[in-house]
């Protein structure tokens, strides 16, 4: 295994010495430079487009510090339109993310606790067998047996919170992990209620521009309409479906340059409000292992170095699908070196976002076309692998 901080000497510190070097601002008649760093994400990305017939990508990368993107294709068939640093991607369950920030920053400012179960906060659900389950047990998707999906018949807000007062468990809170869009539904309801305001209206006006992300939405306003990318699926322009607290679970569009800023927050949140520091420090926290992957408050993470049979073995489709039971872990120190990382997909859009703190090292990978996953993760591993040593 390759050293995690090799001597300056070294020729693994060398290279990642140019390579930092080269994300720095480039001086005039430096373009071979820019082109030598353009050149390892295109040995990534370009194959990746034509083998999976993927019309646009942006890809967005962030090293100590300095972060660059990189845009290919266009952000429709129709149109034509290509990618831009504006364009709009639709991020899916990447949005889940913000939704567990927002909760941890509501506890750091004392709204709530991720100790308290949901009948707190929503008093209609006291005594059911969900209120058995906390806060941090619906954001670690460890509730009990939570489905993928609300049931068809569930078709809005409101009959997705009735949905949760007839909700009948698999297992008690804590032993069983089910990936889900109703869990993190839930506490993204919580946690509006704790706020006293409506979601979207809080991830707007409390979180996003802390983050200096200007050019992010859930409903994206007349005004960035030209920007929003068209999904596709089997050819046909898609953009996502209304749904059950959608908001909160997959809703948010956003450029690669601006979740940028969401990973540069989280690799580096020094710059933030106290309680927005604690917040990630919080989302941070590994919970619960399945395999090869420890489950935290949203975000998913693995022990550093990691390797690509492992960082795809947790991004599985039997860990995706399917109900795995747990172990609890004790909380590494916040110096642990670790990759997080988290998919997102909608019925047209394909994304996926990784970071490793301790290296400074972060990637964005957005797609109009819903790819498989693995094939988004061996991406990343194989442009991470470049720009610093440990992900072998």
């Amino acid at each position: 295994m390759l050293p995690l901080h090799p001597s300056p000497g070294h020729p693994r510190r060398r290279a990642l010495a140019v390579l930092l070097a080269l994300l720095a601002p480039l001086p005039s008649g430096a373009g071979d430079d820019a082109e030598t760093l353009r050149a390892i994400v295109d040995e990534a990305i370009r194959p990746l487009m034509a083998r999976h017939d993927i019309p646009g990508m942006a890809v967005g990368l962030v090293v100590d510090g300095r972060a660059r993107v990189f845009n290919y294709g266009v952000s429709s068939r129709q149109s034509r339109a290509p990618v831009t640093d504006t364009t709009l991607f639709e991020i899916g369950s990447i949005s889940k993310m913000f939704t567990t920030t927002l909760a941890a920053w509501a506890q750091a400012n004392g709204k709530l606790s991720l100790d308290d179960h949901p009948g707190r906060h929503l008093p209609h659900l006291k005594g059911r067998p969900i209120d058995r389950a906390t806060l941090l047990h619906l954001g670690s998707y460890t509730a009990g047996g939570l489905p993928l999906q609300f049931p068809d018949a569930v078709a809005s807000d409101e009959a997705a919170l009735a949905y949760f007062r007839a909700w009948k468990a698999d297992a008690p809170p804590g032993t069983l992990r089910q990936y889900s869009n109703p869990s993190i539904g839930l506490l993204g309801a919580v946690t509006a209620k704790a706020l006293g305001d409506g979601y979207a209206t809080l991830i707007k006006t409390r979180l996003l521009p802390q983050f200096g992300m200007r050019h992010t939405y859930i409903h994206v306003p007349p005004q960035a309409m030209a920007d929003y990318a068209w999904g596709d699926r089997d050819g046909q322009p898609v953009r996502v479906n209304p749904g059950p607290l959608d908001d909160e679970t997959y809703g948010i569009k956003s450029t690669a340059a601006d979740l940028l800023r969401f990973v540069q927050a989280h690799i580096d949140p020094r710059g933030l409000e106290p309680p927005l520091r604690r917040a990630i420090a919080v989302t941070q926290v590994g919970r619960y292992r399945v395999g090869s992957m420890v489950q935290g408050f949203g975000w998913e993470q693995f022990a550093y170095p990691v390797s690509r049979e492992a960082l795809l073995g947790g991004n599985a489709e039997e860990v995706i699908f399917e109900p795995n039971p747990v172990q609890r872990v004790a909380p590494q120190p916040a110096d642990a070196p670790r990759l997080f990382d988290k998919t997102g997909s909608t019925g047209g859009f394909g994304a996926y976002v990784a970071f490793v703190p301790t290296q400074r090292i972060g990637i964005v990978i957005l797609a109009n076309r819903s790819y498989p996953i693995p094939a988004r993760v061996e991406a990343a591993h194989a442009i991470l692998d470049r720009l610093a040593p440990g992900t072998r």
